[in-house]
């Protein structure tokens, strides 16, 4: 279960009416475990929910959660994981109040901004956050995450490409060019509005829905690499063509297990941007699947087994002159997963889960020891002034 389905699984299980403390980590200066988007769920009674941090935040937020948003104040705080050693002159100068850097000693040297939201369990955030989850499908929301001499913004304010049509005409045209170049960037930004009068700062959040995995086989090694790409939230579908094998109650933790031949007419409704793994262990089967997904160009797809296997199951398909075809082939995965050693059921899955994530991320899976680039990509910040009405203008 991911992070956002354990958040929502608690909302579930709370009464409508009912009001909870959402932590949202909103910008991120220097190194920091998680980015923008990471959420923390603080209810009045029980548990809380996701995490901000490598565990070094999370206690400290749940207990000042509720006191820092008490009479529903919307509280941005900022927190360094700095080391003591380089904290030590501002803690000395500065009290600890809402403006200033909590320190933490972390030797991180990194600056978390988190938002304190006090929210109904019916706010539309979290129906928003369902509504992605259910559907599969990539959305965008604005959250303001400071807003200083505006009307048209106000800190905590969260909406879609929906509400935007609420604000001033030209506002709402701005976020709504910004909103649908992060969906097709499939990157979340920070946005900076100012001009004489105000400013304010937003977080355009990318909402991306849970990977879509389809597993082509349905035997004893397909079971852990379900219940681990489960485990990361991912969509899971197992297909094959034996009715034998393919039972719903092996695999609890997929989303659908389909009793299918790569013919059946009911193939070509399958998701397509889906990642791909092919391990029927059947020659038959993994030969007309493997033709089937090379049409499709999935954004991943594997094949198990060794290359001269896959140099038969391709045949002459190998030769096709159809440049996307030959793409295809190039891009195929196989023998699949990244080389990590181990022959288990186990080690398997997790080498064909990492080589699949890393895909899916545009990495190369490699070791973080050998990565020039900084773990994390900061997300790019847009200064833009605030824009004007033609009411405004013609004044």
């Amino acid at each position: 279960m991911s992070e956002r389905q354990a958040l929502l699984a608690t909302l579930a299980q709370l009464p409508v009416d009912d009001e909870v403390v959402l932590a949202t980590v909103v910008k991120v200066e220097g190194s920091a475990y998680r980015r923008p988007g990471a959420r923390m769920l603080i209810p009045r009674v029980g548990r809380s929910v996701g995490t901000l941090s490598g565990g070094c935040l999370e206690s400290e937020v749940s207990k000042k959660a509720w006191w820092l948003t008490e009479g529903g104040l919307t509280v941005l705080r900022r927190y360094s994981t700095a080391s003591l050693d380089n904290e030590s002159e501002s803690t000395d100068e500065e009290p600890l109040d809402e403006e200033t850097e909590l320190q933490f000693g972390l030797g991180c040297n990194g600056t978390v901004h988190i938002l304190f939201q006090r929210l109904s369990v019916s706010a539309p955030l979290f129906a928003r956050l369902r509504k992605v989850e259910e559907q599969g499908q990539a959305a965008a929301q604005a959250l303001v995450i400071e807003s200083r001499g505006s009307k048209s913004l106000m800190t905590g304010d969260c909406f879609d490409e929906a509400d935007i049509q609420t604000k001033e005409p030209a506002l709402a045209a701005l976020l709504q060019a910004q909103m649908q170049e992060v969906c097709s960037s499939r990157r979340s930004r920070l946005l900076q509005l100012q001009d004489e009068q105000g400013r304010a700062e937003l977080l355009l959040e990318y909402l991306a829905p849970n990977p879509e995995l389809i597993i082509v086989g349905a035997g004893h090694d397909a079971e852990p690499l379900v219940q681990m790409a489960a485990a990361m939230g991912w969509r899971v579908t197992v297909i094959d063509g034996r009715r034998h094998f393919a039972r719903p109650e092996r695999f609890p933790l997929a989303r659908q297990v389909l009793c299918l031949q790569a013919d059946d007419p009911a193939s070509a409704h399958l998701p397509g941007d889906a990642a791909v793994v092919i391990m029927s262990h059947s020659f038959a089967q993994d030969r007309a699947w493997l033709r089937h997904f090379l049409s499709r160009s999935p954004p991943y797809l594997g094949q198990l087994g060794p290359k001269s296997r896959t140099d038969r199951l391709l045949g002459e398909f190998a030769d096709s002159a159809d440049p996307a075809i030959k793409q295809a082939i190039a891009a195929l995965h196989a023998p699949v997963g990244l080389d990590l050693g181990g022959s288990t059921p186990e080690a398997v899955a997790l080498a064909i889960l990492a080589e699949a994530q890393a895909a899916l991320n545009g990495r190369v899976g490699g070791s973080l020891k050998q990565r020039q680039q900084p773990i994390h990509m900061a997300e790019p910040v847009v200064s833009l002034p605030w824009p004007q009405s033609a009411e405004a203008c013609q004044c």
